[in-house]
C-alpha cells in the first residue's frame, strides 16, 4: 500500500517537470555597474577600483573590469598585466571583444582603453550595433561591472558616471580632495536614481572619514538638495605601496591586512545595494545614447 509521503513525493516531482517545461526560461538580471571616480588623481581610485573587483570576485561574484581612464590606465601594471589590444581596436574592427579581455586575479576580467566606448558614437550606425552587441553581451555574463574612470569633473566622464547603478566618489582627507569630491558630486547633482556614495582613502582613523563624510552630506543637502551616502573608508596601509611593487592586488596579498578588510566590507555594501535596488537600465546602451546625443 502506498503511504501518503510517497503521493506527495510524486505530486511534487510531476509539478517541478511542468514547471520546467511549460514555464518561460529565467534571464539572470544584467550587471550591476559601478563606476569608482574621484575630483582629482591621487587618490588611490584605481586602487580601489582594482580591489573592489578583486572583493566582488572573493564573494563568488563574476567581475569585470574596465579601465575607463582617458589618459594611460594603469590597472594592467597594478595586477601584473600587459595588455596592447584595448577597446579602440574592437570599435575599429581590429579585434573582437573577447579578443582583448584579459584574465585578471581571482577570475577577473579586465578591458583595458574602456574610454574608447567614446568611438562608438562616430562610427556608422552598423558598427555601433556590432559593438554594443558585443558589450551587452560583456554585461549580460557578469554579476558586476566596475569602471575605473578618470577626474568626475571631466565632461566626458561624467557621461559614465551618469549611466552607472552607483558611483563611488573617492576622496583622501586632504582639504583639496574634498573640495574636488564635492565638485563631482555637483555635477551629478541633477541625474535622477542615481546612487552616489563618498568613500574616504588613506584615512589615519574612523573619526576622521566620519568627519569628513558628515560635512560632504550636509554640504551636498543644504546646497544640491541631494543625499550622498557614506562608503565608509579605507585606512592607511603600509601594504598599498608593497603591493604596487609586486604588481598585485593588495587584497590579493594579504587578505587579513587593514585596507583588505575595508574593501571587503564595501564589496558587501556593493553586494547589498545590488539586492535592495532596481537596476537602472543597460549600461552601455545608455553611454552609447549620451554620446550619440552630444555628437548630433
Amino acid at each position: 500500500m502506498t503511504d501518503q509521503a510517497t503521493i506527495l513525493r510524486g505530486l511534487v516531482v510531476k509539478q517541478l517537470g511542468e514547471d520546467e517545461t511549460v514555464g518561460p526560461e529565467r534571464k539572470p538580471p544584467r550587471a550591476r555597474t559601478i563606476a569608482v571616480t574621484s575630483g582629482k588623481g591621487g587618490v588611490g581610485k584605481s586602487h580601489i577600483a582594482l580591489n573592489l573587483a578583486v572583493s566582488l570576485a572573493r564573494m563568488r561574484q563574476s567581475v569585470c573590469l574596465l579601465d575607463g581612464n582617458l589618459g594611460l590606465g594603469s590597472l594592467d601594471i597594478l595586477c601584473g598585466l600587459n595588455g596592447y589590444w584595448n577597446l579602440s581596436h574592437v570599435v575599429t574592427g581590429a579585434r573582437s571583444l573577447n579578443e582583448i579581455v584579459l584574465p585578471g586575479p581571482l577570475g577577473i576580467h579586465v578591458v583595458p582603453g574602456a574610454s574608447g566606448i567614446v568611438e562608438i558614437a562616430d562610427c556608422p550606425e552598423p558598427v555601433q550595433r556590432e559593438v554594443l552587441g558585443q558589450l551587452n553581451q560583456l554585461e549580460d555574463d557578469h554579476d558586476f561591472v566596475v569602471l575605473d574612470t578618470g577626474s568626475g569633473i571631466h565632461h566626458t566622464v561624467r557621461r559614465f558616471l551618469a549611466a552607472a547603478d552607483v558611483v563611488l566618489v573617492v576622496t583622501t582627507p586632504e582639504p583639496t580632495s574634498i573640495t574636488d569630491a564635492y565638485a563631482t558630486i555637483k555635477s551629478l547633482a541633477a541625474v535622477p536614481d542615481l546612487q552616489i556614495e563618498v568613500l574616504v582613502n588613506q584615512c589615519r582613523s574612523s573619526e576622521e572619514a566620519r568627519r569628513i563624510i558628515d560635512r560632504v552630506q550636509v554640504t551636498s543637502r543644504n546646497f544640491l538638495g541631494r543625499e550622498v551616502a557614506s562608503a565608509g573608508y579605507v585606512p592607511t596601509d603600509p601594504l598599498v605601496p608593497q603591493a604596487v611593487s609586486r604588481r598585485q592586488p593588495f587584497t590579493v596579498l594579504d587578505e587579513h591586512a587593514h585596507a583588505s578588510r575595508a574593501l571587503s566590507q564595501l564589496a558587501r555594501r556593493m553586494k547589498n545595494l545590488a539586492v535592495s535596488r532596481r537596476p537602472r537600465g543597460p549600461f552601455f546602451a545608455a553611454v552609447r545614447e549620451r554620446f550619440a546625443k552630444k555628437a548630433a
